[in-house]
This record gives structure tokens, C-alpha cells and sequence, in this order.
């Protein structure tokens, strides 16, 4: 096996390294994919089944739910002590024995990201109340077969990715047969994976088809074999295999993969399922693609062979249960969106992510929202329009309405600055998004200090987080310098990126130390406060926290001579280096390297969130900061680079690449499924907090 693994890794680093955004926004434009490379759609590339119905996550009340616990298990083959999260069926018992499934994660999750995206527990609990799946075992385990096997380190940790081969099958099978009433043979073990996972599953189930008989591929990753090496033997694959499902999304940049193991399989006659949606490389396909894999493994509704795609094309299934929207009504679970205006119904927001959006516009003879996706409206009654969107990422999107070819604000909405105007948009909520909600915790406030910068000659603002209970202590806090991209301002971190929710959390939970945090304007906008526009927005059309030139932008020394003297005087702040932080996205993310970076008697800690770039010479860098790693590491107590996985991401992975060669000890995060967008950010800025002021 490890002969294989050295064949394969040069390989498996070299698709990875081919994985590139092609726009700025990180949004899918036409005939453009968000993620990977060109896409080019073949006559077989259509769904195999229609769309699920709404609410298949929803936690519906009347019927049993299963068990998720987190356990950990003794690693041989990586010697260290893991965890995996397992899912235990309704009603389980000792006395029943129950089929497996292995459900793997993307590159850059681990043994928690399944449940973050789809919530297969509440997906698996409402699919066996209805009689549409078999009682199963689910076990999320981490694939990253390392002893730091944390969600960072990128395509640099993809070795251990085809490692985690050995420690699945001696290590976590074992583990999950002697503690669990398990069937311990292939026929009632099944494998399926997201993107890396997803060529896991390929590579391992089919590798291994003495121990795995149902396999589901999910938008495969270029970690994939080539697929005469995975199918050396068809007629002995036809024998053995239960069920083979590989899905992708058309939006997918990645879907060249798919579509040639399934070429191959379809050339050799090897029966399996070939499904297309209308998704990209995201949380919506894979939750979805769970769905369908979930209702045809271990003889449930639709798994006997003769279901399997043969070599001709896969027609679109009839529609089962709950049917689609029609076309402009939302779905029956669809709620306002958590940004809507307060008494307005619209936009309203689906479990599948859709967004149905109403405008009133008698005399119009067009409307059309964008909103990351264009959403053509259509007439009705009292000449009000709607239309629905298809699925949307999680998270935080701006949208606009146009009307006769003139852009406006969504009237139901609250409205946010972005694109160097002030927008309208909506939130698709995130399974795993409960860390940037309101609960019943202590809460900090967001204040808004005005001042006037002599270095400006105009009257500025800043915004400050100050933690629950600084008013009522005499305590002194740490001080995080919070920057936002361009396009944006000093409100965007706590209007669209809710960091104070995400404070109070964290620091309820004993996660992260209290501390203030400063948001100011660090220009990048037409609306630079002053009046004086300094530069364009975000290259690359409308789109959050762009890179435009910023030359003559006077940031750096109000910053460092107005805006940090201004805080120690009127807050309660440990005044030195030790305990001042700066972080920022995309923009702020490069004045962080800038500024921060070049004045280590200011700061201590930084944050660089999608705003890295590829650097020539790492040891010459910002005036030669990273040519001794052994003083740089002394100095400097926390150094955290993220990036999306759906945005451009060669600059964040070739700086990490760079400083982990030169010996910098930094952290390095990519966001799952996520663009240039603000639930990168938020994900970003909750794993970076934690790491700040340990003393």
C-alpha cells in the first residue's frame, strides 16, 4: 500500500495545485465556474433524480431521533489518539445489529464538517421515520491521518489524506466493530465522501471491494486515481459492487473528474448512478447527494443493481414526495430571511437554500434580483413579481434589483454597505452557523467613537466591541485591531460579519479572552470618510472586500498615530505590543501584513483573512520580517491565514507553503465550500480569536 501512496502523491499535490477561482468574487458567472477549472457539460450530464423536497433537514417533532456522539478510538497507524463522530440510528439497541456508513469530509473540514454542511443525523432520522432508508450507523471520522489532524494546512496535509487509507481500515473499522452492534461483512458496509472525501471513497471503495460494496462519490477532487486504476478489473468490479453513485454539480470546476470515471465506467459497462445537478462544489450538492445515496445502500427503496445508471444516459426522475416549488412561490418551510425589514414577509428563505424574492412594479416590463445567481422575475396579479432562486451558499449574500435596466435596493430588506454603496441582502442560514448567533449569553456593545483626524482634517469614526461586563469592572482588556475589505467599511464587521455575536459566544463558552475590538475605516471606498474618494473599488465588478490600488491612502499613520493613542486613552486597554492584535479580510487582510507586519513593536498577533498573495522571496519580504524564523516565532504569539475554498486561492496557499518551508510557525484555514464572502470570514475570525492573548 505505502508503494501506491508514493505513486500517487505527486499526482494527488498536482491536481490540487490546479484548483483555481476564475472571478474575483468567488461567485459562478456565466459559461465560469466558482472553483476548478473550465467546465464543459456532455450529453450525459443531467440528474439522475429531481430534487429533493423542502424541509429534509428539518427537525420535525412525532417521530424518533438518532444519537450523534463525538468518541475517540487509539490510532496504530498514526499513533496518536483520535476522534470521529458517529451517528447511532433511532432506537438502538445492543440486540440489533445495523449496517455502516463511513462518511468522509473535504480537504479542508474534519470529523465535524459533515454535520456542519448537512446535518445527516436529522436528514438520516426524517428518511428512516418515512421508511425511506434502513436504520444505519454513520461515521464521520477525520481523514486526515496526522497526529496535528486539525482543519488547516490545506492541500499541504493531502499526504495524509491517502494515509487515512491505513488508519480507516486497520484502525477506525476495528474501533467501530468492537464498540458498536455492527453487521461486520461488505454487504452491510457502505463508503461516501464530499470533494477529498469523495475521491477517498473512490480510491479506498473501489481499492477495496472485499470490504466496502456501496460507494458514493460527491463531487470528487483531483486526489481521485486515474480510472483504469481504479477499475483495473471491470468484470470483477460488476461482480462485487452493490451500488457505485457518482454526483456533481454543473457548476462545478472539479466536474472534469467525475465525468471521467464515469466516462470510463460507462465505456467498461460497469453499472452505476451518474448525476448532475444544477449546484456548484457546495454544502446544497453534498447534502442533497446524501439524500439520494442514503435511500439506496443496504436494500432500501432504491438500491437493487438494476437502479444503476447503465451505459446510456440518465434520464431525470419524476418527482417523489413534496414537489418543487412552482415556479415564483416559496416552499411550504420557507421563513423571512433573518435581514428582512421589520413586517416584511420577502425575501423568504427555503431548507434548501433557495431565496424567493417579491417586488411591486406595476408598470414594469422587467425585474431581475442578482443575487450571487440571476433571478428572473415573473408578472403576476396587481403587477407584483416573483421568482426563486436556485440553492445558495450558506451564509451572508448582497443583493440588488433590477428594474427596467435601473438598479435598486430590495425594499423588504435591512440594506448594508458594500460595493462602495449601500445594498440590500439576505442570509442563508447555516447548519453550522450557530456560533454567530444571539443566545441567552452575557452580551458586549458595539459603540460608535467619533474623532477628528488632524492627519485627514475630517471628523471619523470608529466602531468598538467592548466584552459583557466592561462597564460594571475596573479591568483592563487586550485590544484586536478589526480591518474590513474594500468596498466596505467600518460597519462590516458588525452588521454583515455579527464578530460581536460571535465574541459573546466565544467568550461565554471560555473559548476566547474578553478583549475590545476597534473597526475603522481603512478606506478602499468612494466613500473614504473625508469625502475624498482615494482609489476604485474591488477590481473585478461588484463583490465583497475586492484588492483596488491604494495609493495615497493615509491609513497606516492614522492608525498608528490617531487611532491606537485614541483608544488607550479612552478605554481600559493593556497599553503594549503584547497585548494588541490586528487582523482583517481581503484588504484589511493585506494592511494587516503591511502594517502589522512592519511594526512588531506595536503588535504581537495577526490575522490574515483572504487577503494573502503570493510572494517572491519569503525571506525578503515586508522589509525582511520572515528572515529569522526563530526570532519571528518568539515575537509574534499568533499568526492565522484562511481562505475560501471556492475563491482564488493560490496566493493564501502559496504564502503558507512559503512560510511553512522558511519555518514560520502560523496557522492555515480554508473554509469549506465558501468564496470571498463573509461566512469565509466569520468562520475565519472564530478560529482566530481563540488564539489570542494566552497570558
Amino acid at each position: 500500500m505505502l508503494a501506491r501512496l508514493h505513486r500517487f502523491l505527486p499526482a494527488l499535490l498536482g491536481g490540487l495545485l490546479s484548483l483555481t477561482a476564475l472571478t474575483s468574487e468567488g461567485l459562478a458567472q456565466p459559461g465560469k465556474p466558482r472553483f476548478g477549472g473550465p467546465i464543459e457539460l456532455k450529453p450525459d450530464d443531467v440528474p439522475a433524480f429531481a430534487d429533493p423536497p423542502a424541509g429534509i433537514v428539518a427537525k420535525r417533532e412525532g417521530i424518533a431521533h438518532g444519537k450523534l456522539e463525538m468518541i475517540a478510538y487509539e490510532s496504530k497507524s498514526v499513533g496518536a489518539t483520535r476522534k470521529m463522530n458517529v451517528y447511532t440510528p433511532p432506537g438502538y439497541s445492543k440486540d440489533k445489529k445495523y449496517p455502516v456508513l463511513f462518511l468522509l469530509h473535504g480537504i479542508g473540514g474534519d470529523e465535524t464538517e459533515w454535520q456542519r454542511f448537512a446535518t445527516p443525523n436529522l436528514l438520516l432520522d426524517n428518511l428512516i421515520a418515512d421508511g425511506k432508508a434502513k436504520p444505519m450507523i454513520v461515521v464521520m471520522p477525520n481523514g486526515r491521518a496526522q497526529k496535528d489532524d486539525r482543519a488547516a494546512g490545506g492541500f499541504g496535509s493531502a499526504p495524509a489524506f491517502a494515509a487515512f487509507e491505513k488508519d480507516l481500515l486497520e484502525d477506525v473499522i476495528p474501533a467501530i466493530e468492537s464498540r458498536y452492534s455492527v453487521q461486520a461483512d461488505r454487504e452491510h458496509r457502505a463508503i461516501a465522501g464530499l470533494s477529498m472525501g469523495g475521491g477517498q471513497t473512490l480510491n479506498f471503495g473501489l481499492g477495496h471491494l472485499d470490504t466496502f460494496a456501496w460507494i458514493g462519490a460527491f463531487s470528487a477532487a483531483p486526489n481521485t486515481k486515474p480510472a483504469k486504476e481504479l477499475v483495473p478489473d471491470p468484470a470483477a468490479a460488476k461482480a462485487k459492487i452493490k451500488l457505485l453513485m457518482i454526483t456533481c454539480g454543473k457548476k462545478d470546476g472539479l466536474i472534469r473528474i467525475s465525468q471521467g470515471v464515469h466516462a470510463y465506467l460507462k465505456e467498461k459497462e460497469v453499472p452505476h448512478i451518474w448525476h448532475v445537478d444544477g449546484n456548484a462544489h457546495d454544502p446544497t450538492h453534498w447534502r442533497n447527494s446524501l439524500y439520494h445515496f442514503a435511500q439506496r445502500i443496504f436494500g432500501a427503496q432504491g438500491a437493487a443493481p438494476a437502479a444503476a445508471t447503465p451505459a446510456a444516459p440518465a434520464a431525470p426522475a419524476k418527482p417523489t414526495g413534496e414537489p418543487k416549488p412552482a415556479d415564483g412561490q416559496p416552499a411550504p418551510d420557507a421563513r423571512p430571511s433573518v435581514l428582512n425589514a421589520p413586517g416584511y414577509q420577502y425575501p423568504m428563505v427555503d431548507s434548501q437554500g433557495r431565496a424567493t424574492f417579491r417586488i411591486t412594479a406595476p408598470n414594469a416590463q422587467s425585474v431581475v434580483v442578482a443575487v450571487g445567481q440571476r433571478v428572473s422575475l415573473t408578472k403576476g396579479e396587481n403587477g407584483v413579481w416573483t421568482g426563486t432562486s436556485g440553492p445558495l451558499p450558506v451564509g451572508f449574500h448582497y443583493s440588488s434589483v433590477s428594474i427596467d435596466g435601473a438598479s435598486f435596493n430590495d425594499p423588504g430588506t435591512q440594506t448594508f454597505f458594500g460595493s462602495s454603496k449601500w445594498m440590500s441582502a439576505i442570509d442563508i442560514p447555516d447548519p453550522a452557523g450557530d456560533f454567530y448567533q444571539p443566545k441567552n449569553v452575557p452580551h458586549g456593545t458595539v459603540r460608535i467613537h467619533p474623532y477628528y483626524s488632524k492627519i485627514q482634517n475630517a471628523t471619523r469614526r470608529a466602531f468598538i466591541y467592548t466584552p459583557p461586563g466592561y462597564d460594571n469592572s475596573k479591568e483592563r482588556y487586550p485590544v484586536l485591531y478589526l480591518q474590513h475589505g474594500a468596498g466596505e467599511d467600518e460597519t462590516g464587521w458588525s452588521a454583515q460579519g455579527r464578530v460581536n455575536f460571535i465574541m459573546d459566544n466565544l467568550i461565554a463558552a471560555g473559548k476566547a479572552k474578553p478583549m475590545i475590538i476597534v473597526m475603522e475605516n481603512g478606506g478602499g471606498s468612494a466613500l473614504f470618510v473625508g469625502g475624498v474618494p482615494r482609489g476604485k473599488p474591488g477590481t473585478g465588478g461588484p463583490g465583497p472586500g475586492g484588492r483596488p490600488g491604494m495609493g495615497g491612502n493615509p491609513f497606516e499613520q492614522i492608525l498608528l498615530t490617531e487611532v491606537i493613542p485614541m483608544i488607550d486613552a479612552n478605554y481600559r486597554t493593556l497599553a503594549d505590543r503584547e497585548h494588541r492584535a490586528m487582523a482583517g479580510l481581503s484588504m484589511g487582510g493585506g494592511q494587516t501584513l503591511s502594517i502589522g507586519l512592519t511594526h512588531l513593536d506595536t503588535f504581537s498577533a495577526f490575522g490574515v483573512f483572504s487577503g494573502s498573495r503570493g510572494i517572491t522571496d519569503v525571506k525578503t519580504a515586508y522589509n525582511g520580517v520572515f528572515a529569522d524564523a526563530e526570532a519571528f516565532n518568539k515575537k509574534v504569539h499568533a499568526f492565522y491565514i484562511s481562505v475560501g475554498t471556492t475563491e482564488s486561492m493560490e496566493g493564501a496557499r502559496g504564502f503558507h507553503k512559503a512560510l511553512e518551508a522558511q519555518g514560520i510557525q502560523h496557522v492555515y484555514y480554508e473554509s469549506e465550500g465558501t468564496a470571498h464572502e463573509w461566512q469565509t470570514w466569520r468562520r475565519s475570525i472564530h478560529g482566530f480569536a481563540p488564539l489570542l492573548f494566552p497570558k
